[in-house]
């Protein structure tokens, strides 16, 4: 029987439901306005009452979450808990809007990129370091605050991380490497150094790096021209070369030919900035007790812990942000149509606040 599509708010004690953001596979985002602080948030909710396997995913999300939030350049998790009716659910900082569409239909300055491939750099390096993949990096899953700071968000997480299993991952192929195109890999580091390089062409080229401008091209052709990964420029004549060798060797088609880790790409990138006689964005890399900490996780089961009150309650230690844009329109080969093998609801928005897409989308590195 099909599910019902009809959008339900649940009642949440201190929030009141605004308006539906979006649907997804197996969740739903509505914008609330929370009482106290007085601020709107995104709250992702489950259809309905699962059974054991949602809720590990859902619980497995807010953890990773939780543990990321207080990193500046992370999509802020503030809680996770159980409505009246069942539904688990959890909520985060709203951002309306991202990247997906403005490098369409605007040219994004080389500064400005520079300074998001920074962030975002810093943002992956502080998952890896505590042994998690974000393994869905593309531009529609950054996010820009009110006062201009991007931030990495979906890092939506099903069975991955908690059975080690990379077979559901729900991944955009225009973003990603040869070697998961082709199925020989599930996700690395490496995978995520492709990932960010990838976005980075994509912000300053208007396209991904493997699409045809003015053409359409079907998943096989997609996929073909990405498994040879024959690097080509930005086409643009502002992008100095030294930033074209950086985009270059983090796809080169060999995993151990690209940067090392993406903190590399990080500080390459900002050796560019220095080149160009600009401002130097500072990196964002978390120290060893940081890492400590945050690699603490609570051994209680899931199925225990999930359903009582909240079991997450963070905000994150960042500079003031305010609200951020995003839409994801994409629909065609470029943006990974018909490429996912399992698909969830993420944090941002369609027309304000849906990121779909991002299932299994972190998986610990200690895994494959």
């Amino acid at each position: 029987m099909p599910r019902d599509t009809t959008l339900r708010p649940p009642v949440l004690p201190g929030y009141t439901h605004l308006r539906p953001l979006g649907q997804g596979g197996f969740a739903d985002v509505f914008l609330y306005q929370q009482d106290m602080p007085r601020r709107q948030v995104a709250v992702k909710v489950l259809h309905r009452r699962p059974g054991d396997a949602a809720l590990h995913a859902l619980a497995a999300e807010a953890d990773v979450m939780a543990a990321l939030s207080a990193h500046p350049s992370i999509l802020t998790l503030h809680e996770a808990s159980v409505s009246a009716d069942g539904r688990p659910y959890m909520v985060a900082e709203y951002c309306p809007g991202s990247l997906a569409n403005r490098y369409r239909s605007q040219v994004i300055p080389v500064a400005e990129v520079l300074d998001i491939g920074v962030h975002l750099g810093s943002a992956v390096e502080a998952a890896h370091r505590i042994g998690m993949l974000h393994r869905d990096i593309k531009p529609s899953n950054i996010l820009v605050t009110a006062f201009g700071h991007p931030v990495l968000a979906d890092f939506g997480v099903a069975t991955a991380v908690t059975t080690g299993r990379g077979d559901d991952v729900a991944l955009s192929p225009p973003w990603s490497a040869p070697e998961v195109v082709d199925g020989s890999s599930s996700g690395t580091v490496a995978t995520d150094v492709w990932s960010i390089a990838a976005t980075l062409y994509t912000l300053l080229a208007g396209h991904s790096p493997f699409a045809e401008p003015g053409r359409r091209l079907d998943a096989d052709q997609l996929r073909a021209r990405i498994v040879k990964a024959r690097y080509r420029p930005t086409g643009r004549a502002d992008v100095p070369d030294a930033l074209e060798r950086v985009l270059a060797g983090g796809m080169r088609r060999l995993p151990g030919d690209r940067f090392g880790s993406a903190r590399e790409v990080a500080e390459a990138l900002q050796e560019v900035q220095r080149s160009l006689g600009g401002p130097v964005t500072p990196l964002e890399i978390p120290g060893d007790a940081w890492v400590e900490a945050t690699r603490a996780t609570d051994e209680t089961p899931v199925v225990e812990r999930l359903p009582r009150q909240a079991t997450v309650a963070v905000d994150g230690r960042r500079r003031a942000r305010g609200e951020a844009s995003r839409t994801d329109s994409s629909l065609d080969a470029d943006e990974g149509r018909g490429w996912s093998r399992a698909r969830t609801l993420g944090w941002s928005a369609a027309g304000v606040a849906v990121l779909g897409g991002g299932a299994a989308a972190v998986l610990i590195l200690a895994g494959r």
